[in-house]
């Protein structure tokens, strides 16, 4: 194998920040214990920041980004891993602190990688990636209400920032699990799209972003919202007794302004979700569970396929909020 590989390359010098492909040498990777050649990567918010000015969470540069990738290990000196095992990263600030996936080669602590599941293949693991493995720790979450605490059956679950890539595949898999879901979504015209992943009913964002109740109806078994403010605000004032509200996204806003209310007459409980450190073996369940949940074929038709010079000119759509579902990026396009 060559020792000359593509990658995207953030610098930073003063004031001006690059992104550019580049050619690399593989002396030029400088973490880790396995080697990995990869096949894909994906698109998350947090990608578009990183991308963009290096969101405040890059502090050494010259720097390869991406927080998710999916390939095949090349070469390890860890006995975790042997060449030729498939496997799955994402979080650990990689693509942050270490390098990451937006490069065709890739070196990683083995602590870092899951085995991929053989019912799983390495362009639909990265068609879920973060986004995926947030949707799939969130209704997990909600279904607990019934597994771990013994509650009565999840029926009714409110999804927000519904046309994400967070939001899209919870959709889906809330309704794999048997749930009635009903998205929040700003966009009217993919009203359509949400209700071919499994919602019932839809609800413009407009009557969510508003000044809460100190308590209101109670609506909604579960709720999973990928946005926060006040949209998460009316969520937790409209959630049912004994209610689960999995939090994975600041989309709209970091702020929450609330009161204990909900919290001491329903019993009401806030999960956040902390894809980035969860455990392997919670991993390693999240993957192992995905392919029996999630419509691989539906979810393809909203999937935006790109290679990296491509990448640089798409992630500010991220930023914008302009982009429904999912973005692979086929790192050898």
């Amino acid at each position: 194998m060559s020792d000359q590989f593509k990658a995207i390359v953030l610098n930073q010098e003063g004031e001006n920040f690059s992104r550019e492909v580049k050619s690399l040498d593989r002396g030029f990777l400088k973490h880790g214990d396995v080697t990995v050649q990869v096949e894909y990567s994906d698109l998350n918010f947090k990608d578009g920041m990183i991308l963009k000015n290096g969101g405040r969470l890059v502090k050494e540069y010259p720097h390869i980004p991406g927080i998710d990738f999916s390939g095949k290990v090349i070469e390890s000196e860890n006995s975790k891993f042997k060449s030729g095992d498939e496997v799955i990263l994402t979080g650990f600030r990689v693509g942050e602190v270490f390098f990451g996936g937006y490069s065709q080669i890739a070196k990683v602590n083995a602590d870092f990688l899951v085995k991929k599941p053989d019912n799983l293949s390495s362009k639909q693991a990265m068609i879920l990636g973060t986004a995926g493995l947030t949707s799939l720790m969130s209704a997990f979450a909600i279904q607990a209400r019934e597994s771990i605490l013994l509650g009565e059956k999840v029926n009714d679950v409110l999804v927000t920032g519904a046309t994400g890539g967070v939001g899209s595949v919870a959709i889906m898999v809330l309704t794999k699990l048997g749930y009635n879901v009903t998205a929040v979504s700003g966009k009217e015209s993919k009203s359509d799209y949400l209700k071919s992943l499994g919602a019932k009913n839809i609800i413009n964002r407009a009557e969510f972003d508003k000044d809460p109740r100190p308590i209101d109806k109670g609506l909604w078994d579960g709720v999973v919202d990928t946005v926060g403010g006040k949209i998460l605000a009316n969520a937790i004032a409209q959630t049912k007794p004994n209610g689960i509200i999995a939090v994975c996204g600041n989309a709209n806003s970091n702020e929450l302004n609330t009161n204990l209310l909900p919290f001491m007459l329903r019993g009401i409980k806030v999960w956040g979700m902390d894809s980035a450190n969860c455990s392997i073996k919670r991993r390693e369940f999240m993957w192992g569970e995905a392919s029996k949940l999630i419509d691989f074929e539906l979810l393809e038709k909203s999937v935006l396929t790109v290679g990296l010079e491509e990448l640089i000119e798409t992630y500010p759509k991220i930023l914008k909020g302009e982009i429904s579902g999912r973005v692979l990026v086929d790192v050898n396009k």
